[in-house]
């Protein structure tokens, strides 16, 4: 077994927590955020909405089923939601260091040695999470034993859309109907959604200037961080909206599509991350179980009259969804796209694909 050495997770407030090591041996920093989902670590570490934040698992048990195999498949990675881990570090009550699972090709411990990510096991993560949920997501470090501490990080306070979206125009599927797909920190499974409805993906980075390229809809991804930074696509948006031509977005889409709407957007007092948000439907009473990663949601208030809220999240009341009352623009808070969490929300892609 590899040498365990001790490690603390020290809160901005001055709450330290001492565990230990199963990861890359470093320092690290960022915000300290929860996840609730039972299952789904490797999809979550590598999704790019986790960029710049330590994430709490409330399942006490991580690594037990390893992590699969890299590869990919229509040149978007075949297992994972992006080609590295975006997540600063991650933080569990008890690590398995014996892995079992018939597509496993190696242990969560060897993944974050090889991509140089923190982990660390011992903490109370329950206790931890109600700290959370009390006093709101905080700025948190990780320093392991022999390792010098650095400073608290707020990635709030900077682009991270910049940071994760492509560099450069990338193609993906085939098909009659052209789908423009703007880049703000795109899970692989919304590109798998789409180009399996037989549409052809044109990805283009998050400033990319789209409106001079013809296509039929524009769909908005989601992506990490503060979307006040995000001005350059709110901008782009604006002017796609004159155009009538359908837009959908997703998380981050949904509060970019918002701000370009007119709407205000606010940061949540710890955010939703977890399998099991439940959202319904406005003027009707479908109720769906969704996953979610944001930190920041949509004032619904503050939509303007030709704009109103399609989801609402029934544990909180917040934002889960907008549309345009009579032109093909909506979006979506929560992920249909799932990866890992359920798939109740997935036609929602249908419902962009028929407005093509």
């Amino acid at each position: 077994m590899h040498n365990i050495k001790r490690a603390w997770l020290e809160l901005s407030d001055g709450t330290m927590m001492q565990g230990y090591s199963f990861g890359h041996e470093s320092s690290t920093a960022g915000e300290v955020v929860f996840n609730t989902a039972m299952t789904g670590y490797p999809e979550s570490l590598s999704d790019p909405s986790y960029e710049g934040q330590i994430l709490v698992t409330t399942y006490p048990l991580a690594g037990n089923y390893g992590v699969p195999p890299r590869g990919e498949q229509n040149a978007v990675s075949k297992y994972y939601e992006s080609d590295h881990i975006h997540a600063r570090a991650i933080v569990a009550q008890d690590y398995s260091w014996q892995h079992s699972h018939w597509q496993a090709d190696r242990s969560l411990a060897e993944w974050l040695r090889e991509e140089g990510i923190p982990g660390i096991y011992g903490i109370d993560t329950r206790a931890l999470t109600k700290h959370l949920r009390t006093h709101g997501s905080m700025l948190g470090r990780i320093v392991v034993e022999g390792c010098e501490p650095i400073d608290f990080y707020n990635p709030n306070e900077e682009n991270l859309v910049a940071k994760t979206s492509c560099g450069e125009v990338e193609h993906h599927g085939d098909g009659d109907r052209h789908v423009v797909l703007v880049d703000c920190g795109v899970k692989h499974n919304i590109i798998r959604c789409l180009t399996r409805r037989n549409v052809r993906v044109t990805r283009v980075p998050w400033d990319y200037d789209f409106l001079k390229l013809d296509y039929d809809g524009l769909f908005i991804s989601n992506g990490p961080g503060n979307p006040d930074y995000v001005d350059v696509t709110v901008e782009n948006l604006r002017r796609a909206l004159a155009l009538d031509k359908p837009i959908c977005g997703i998380c981050m889409g949904n509060q970019l599509l918002a701000r370009a709407a007119g709407a205000r957007i606010y940061k949540l007092p710890f955010g939703h991350r977890s399998h099991n948000q439940p959202v319904r439907r406005v003027g009707t009473d479908q109720c769906f179980i969704t996953s979610q990663n944001h930190g920041f949601a949509v004032d619904s208030a503050s939509l303007p009259a030709d704009w109103e809220p399609l989801f609402v999240n029934l544990n909180d009341g917040t934002n889960e969804g907008i549309r345009h009352r009579s032109k093909p623009f909506f979006s979506a808070q929560f992920h249909p796209e799932a990866s890992s969490g359920p798939k109740d929300t997935e036609f929602l892609f249908d419902e962009f694909i028929a407005m093509l």
